[in-house]
């Protein structure tokens, strides 16, 4: 039906369509968007043959194109375009190991801020400093996870469990870590329990480091096209010969963040028993050595933070140099640290005797401090860049950066709260044996009820407003449709499906609102942890009985929805380790978040386009100089994005043999409005006139493609007018069944998207000179 159309379409176009001579190669590269396909459906036809490529991201052709294109760089069948199609689904919705993905999240949430930050010009230093900040936010994440493994293993299992005897009797597999149960065996000293348990934290690290690493090298090291740079880039940064080839700086920070979660592990083995030789009257010695490895500790910390701000991206070249004295010293040098620190830990210390909890309190209110400091300078930065040239359209006037470091730093709290609660329950369900997670913990789990509330008010607020539009959109849908016979039903079904595409537009405020109430309410829990050193619960005591009961209520609650939550969470990572289909959402999700190159977090989940854009790049460059054909890039949704970021990438004379076509597109509703440095108005504009020609199709009902809006008369030439969605109200000859309303899928169905395709190749100058093939060169 679809090719029918297209057909249909491609005979009905206009007149200098039909008058382009077909001398000249046509190829048509589709890429798809977010969730992926099969090549399959992407072509429309069951027999496909890969082109080039391999079982990761891969190009393909109709089985008779390919065999078309073996006799030479011809039409397909019926004089249309060569159809190719890019598969890069694989890239996010690969193995079974990818649902592992869903612990980064905190790491990839916090790498976005990197890239929010508002268009500047001119304002190298601030710029700098932007992203310099968010790297010091995302160093601090990586902190808090370790720490909260600490937690976990060292405090509430090493520290308090095992030296409770009626703990550890509830749990036999710690007996011989149970000075009772063993009878003071060797394994039982405080010191060496606690270098034991270190073992859990480090290999978590060593986990992290890992996956980085072996991303690293399935991603980061495709080398795009070797290319001069352009001159004055600064409205299209993506254009950049290096943007797309970060594997420096991701080693950097990989090593730095390696090396500083085992300098966190180091730090918490070392501590107590520091604490312990400080004593009146303790060993000089022992004394001495905590001394100098604390020394220690704070020298490499230094070192980790001075890597950390020395360094950003190198994006106006491609650079291949590798830091690999500091990529293997750094973290070696950590680890021999935490070596140390175990021996001086382990060392026996008659006397010594566990008690209380470990000092966590001061070590997760430092973290949350220094977050919140660093998010509230950020957004100082943000809008000293967005008053030099403000955007309305930005996303929260330049602060979505700031808002999203808040809350990638809110969500490591939580996740690490809710492991550390879990445990404790299940440590000790009475609650009456062991001291528990630190006080601060409890304090931001308590903080969780008002936060759902204050949400649950905002979501009451969108369906009252989507209501009213879809009242409104009824009248409009009835004047579209003069002298049908209405449908009740069918009209109210467009006019919600049209009510609903907007709520899209409406994130700004729901980020705006959760991030402020997330700054609130987490400042009220660091200071009511610091001023009484109680939960919320021993805190109210005192007070009213109103004040009293909230607070009972709040704690528990919260705690309730942490453990929920985290349970719902581990439980959603099993099943999608094991199905394929809850591995495809997940995969979705990574579509969105992971477009971007690791920045700020190396232990984020990888950049998938930076092996989708060098690939797509390569794929058009080889064949305009192999044929000197015309070709058309054919963009869905997150595909659009991907095909500009390859538009850019490529020369200025392979761009002007290029077109663009893009439907269901974010470039403006999402990528413009919360990424303006890289897809604002002025690099859109550019991109307009960097290619030979651009259409964008889109549809009202369509929640995540709009209009590009580029300015002046470039906006009509490029945004077409919204699509007809639903093709039909009621029944026609040509629509005999309901018609779909088709919302964000099957543009290729609209006999628009084949006439825009048509003249989108008119337009391309059929007089350009044809590049004679290289020797050697690839051909179709």
């Amino acid at each position: 039906m679809e090719r029918a159309h297209e057909r249909i379409a491609a005979r009905a176009a206009d007149e200098p369509a039909a008058q382009v001579t077909r001398a000249e190669p046509e190829l048509e590269l589709l890429v798809h968007g977010v969730g992926g396909t099969t090549p399959e459906k992407m072509l429309g036809d069951p027999r496909t043959v890969r082109i080039t490529g391999d079982d990761t991201a891969a190009v393909f052709r109709r089985a008779d194109h390919a065999e078309d294109a073996a006799a030479g760089p011809g039409q397909g069948p019926g004089n249309e375009p060569v159809q190719e199609a890019y598969v890069w689904c694989n890239l996010t919705s690969g193995d079974a190991s990818r649902a592992l993905w869903l612990f980064l999240l905190p790491f990839m949430v916090v790498n976005l801020a990197h890239w929010m930050r508002p268009a500047a010009r001119g304002r190298t230093r601030t710029v700098r400093l932007y992203g310099l900040l968010v790297r010091l936010a995302a160093l601090t994440l990586t902190v808090l996870l370790v720490s909260a493994a600490c937690e976990v293993a060292l405090d509430l299992v090493a520290w308090q469990c095992a030296g409770v005897a009626a703990c550890a009797d509830r749990h036999s597999w710690l007996g011989f870590l149970s000075p009772a149960a063993s009878g003071d065996a060797w394994w039982s000293l405080p010191g060496r329990r606690l270098a034991l348990a270190a073992l859990v934290p480090t290999a978590l690290t060593a986990l992290l480091w890992y996956l980085s690493h072996r991303t690293w090298s399935a991603y980061e090291s495709h080398r795009p096209m070797s290319r001069d740079p352009e001159p004055e880039t600064d409205d299209r940064a993506l254009a950049r010969p290096g943007f797309w080839y970060g594997r420096r700086l991701v080693a950097r920070l990989r090593a730095a963040h390696t090396a500083a979660g085992l300098l966190t592990v180091a730090a918490a083995v070392v501590t107590p028993a520091a604490r312990y030789d400080r004593r009146p009257g303790g060993p000089a010695a022992l004394d001495a050595l905590g001394w100098l490895l604390a020394a220690a500790l704070l020298g490499c910390a230094a070192a980790v933070v001075g890597v950390v701000c020395r360094r950003g991206r190198s994006e106006n070249s491609l650079d291949q140099k590798l830091d690999r004295h500091l990529v293997h010293r750094l973290p070696l040098g950590a680890l021999g640290l935490l070596l140390l620190t175990q021996l001086y830990a382990g060392w026996s210390r008659p006397g010594w005797r566990s008690a209380g909890r470990l000092p966590g309190d001061a070590t997760f209110g430092a973290l949350m401090l220094a977050q919140g400091a660093l998010v509230v300078v950020l957004a100082v930065v943000a809008h000293d860049l967005y008053r030099r040239h403000p955007d309305p359209r930005a996303g929260m006037r330049g602060l979505g950066g700031p808002a999203v470091a808040l809350l990638a730093c809110a969500l490591g709290g939580v996740m690490s709260g809710g492991v550390a609660q879990r445990v404790a329950d299940w440590l000790d369900g009475t609650r009456a044996l062991l001291d528990g997670p630190p006080v601060l913990l409890t304090w931001q789990a308590s903080a969780i009820p008002p936060l759902v509330t204050v949400l649950l008010a905002v979501a009451a607020h969108l369906a009252r407003r989507t209501a009213r539009l879809t009242r409104t959109e009824r009248a409009h849908v009835r004047h579209e449709h003069p002298g049908e016979p209405e449908d009740p039903s069918r009209t109210h079904s467009i006019a919600q499906a049209r009510a609903m595409a907007t709520l899209t537009d409406r994130t700004p405020l729901v980020v705006a609102v959760l991030s402020a109430t997330t700054l609130l309410l987490g400042s009220a829990a660091l200071a009511g942890a610091l001023a009484t050193g109680q939960p919320p619960e021993g805190a109210a005591r005192r007070t009213y009985d109103l004040v009293q009961a909230v607070a009972e209520t709040s704690q528990a609650l919260g705690s309730w929805l942490v453990g929920v939550g985290f349970l719902l969470f581990v439980t959603w990572g099993r099943r999608a380790y094991k199905d394929a289909s809850a591995r495809r959402t997940i995969g979705i999700l990574w579509d969105v978040g992971t477009f971007w190159p690791r920045a700020a977090h190396p232990f984020a989940p990888p950049c998938y386009a930076e092996r989708a854009v060098p690939d797509l790049t390569w794929r058009m460059a080889t064949w305009t100089r192999g044929t000197g054909g015309r070709l058309v890039l054919s963009g869905h949704s997150q595909g659009s994005v991907l095909a500009a970021a390859a538009a850019w990438q490529l020369t200025p004379s392979v761009r002007k043999r290029v077109a663009l076509l893009t439907y269901g597109s974010p470039l403006e509703r999402l990528y413009g409005r919360w990424f303006p440095a890289h897809f604002g108005p002025p690099a859109l504009a550019a991109l307009h006139g960097d290619v030979a020609c651009w259409r964008n199709l889109h549809r009202r009902t369509d929640p995540i493609g709009g209009p590009v809006r580029l300015p002046g008369d470039c906006g009509p030439e490029v945004d077409h007018e919204p699509l007809r969605d639903p093709l039909a109200y009621g029944r026609t000859p040509q629509h005999p069944l309901p018609a779909p309303i088709l919302g964000h899928s099957d543009y290729q169905a609209d006999p628009a998207f084949a006439q825009e395709r048509a003249r989108l190749l008119a337009r391309l100058h059929p007089d350009l000179p044809v590049q004679r093939p290289e020797p050697g060169a690839p051909m179709a």
